[in-house]
């Protein structure tokens, strides 16, 4: 079983109503009539995903919410654990906290380089953990530093934390420390071969639960895949030659990053989505893809048929 969720920033257009707020909650009422029980949305250079998600929370209910991701450097793990919880109140438990690294040549814009991402993200989940578990940070003192002080009623459900992982090191710090990964541009043998061993078997050497696995994949339901994988190689190219996305690619097997979409009748996108069920992933975050009715289209099939929003 795979339990099906849908990047709410891609592919369903803009209502144009003028504010973006009001935009993501027509969308995100959009995929929950449709019957998907789960909304992603990515953090940019502009709006604040966890902020949006916060106010999509109390006009959508019912609707599993989480960030896919945010990067970290920028952000104080003490500021960003306030807003995590403020959105878990504000969601009444069905907030997801996705964090990320970035890349080289996109972290800058922040005034700061790319370097030891991974000793940043651990240095990070240092103090932001305890706080998203109702502990002290350790070393912590003085004003601030009690539990209470961080506390935010009505987030009575831990929030859980996901990191954006492919490489090992990464994979490994997500399996001993967090609830599982999100990932990009990771095809079939990326995830059945390299992502699912790894992190599971960080996991059960920390002696945590099995990790979520939460593979993202543009998806059309589509007469015509060829006409959308080549789309998606132009729309895909500068994130192709990241180095992290390359080497997934690579493994893969793929010289165009088009060539990780699930497209084709519907038939063809429910096995092609199974399929990451068997390789151990427990969700799929759709990126609706081709034109806009084929974006409705693939919508319709994702919700149909499946209430407890699982594919088989």
């Amino acid at each position: 079983m795979i339990r099906i969720g849908v990047n709410l920033a891609a592919g369903l257009g803009t209502p144009g109503s003028g504010n973006l707020i009001d935009d993501f909650v027509v969308i995100a009422r959009t995929v929950s009539a449709a019957g998907v029980p789960t909304g992603w949305l990515p953090q940019g250079y502009g709006y604040d995903a966890v902020g949006v998600l916060t106010a999509v929370a109390r006009e959508v209910p019912g609707l599993e919410l989480g960030t896919s991701v945010v990067v970290v450097q920028p952000r104080h793990p003490r500021v960003l654990a306030g807003q995590a919880l403020t959105a878990q109140a504000a969601a009444h438990g069905r907030f997801t906290l996705g964090l990320g690294v970035s890349h080289p040549g996109l972290l800058e814009i922040y005034g700061q380089p790319f370097h030891r991402p991974v000793a940043a993200l651990r240095a990070h989940l240092d103090t932001l953990l305890p706080i998203l578990d109702g502990c002290r940070v350790p070393g912590a003192t003085g004003a601030g530093s009690d539990p209470a002080d961080s506390a935010v009623p009505g987030a009575t459900v831990r929030v859980p934390v996901l990191l954006g992982a492919l490489g090992p090191t990464m994979l490994r710090l997500a399996g001993e420390r967090t609830d599982g990964t999100i990932t990009f541009l990771a095809g079939p043998r990326t995830i059945g071969d390299h992502v699912v061993p790894l992190i599971g078997a960080a996991a059960r050497g920390a002696g945590r639960p099995a990790p979520r696995v939460v593979v993202g994949l543009p998806v059309g339901v589509t007469s015509t895949p060829d006409r959308i994988r080549a789309e998606l190689s132009a729309e895909y190219a500068r994130y192709a030659q990241l180095p992290s996305y390359r080497a997934a690619l690579d493994r893969d097997g793929f010289t165009e990053p088009g060539a990780i979409a699930v497209v084709g009748d519907e038939d063809a996108v429910l096995g092609q989505l199974s399929a990451y069920s068997a390789l151990g992933a427990t969700d799929v975050l759709v990126s609706l893809v081709g034109t806009a009715e084929e974006r409705r289209r693939t919508l319709r099939l994702l919700g149909a048929g499946h209430p407890d929003g699982h594919l088989s």
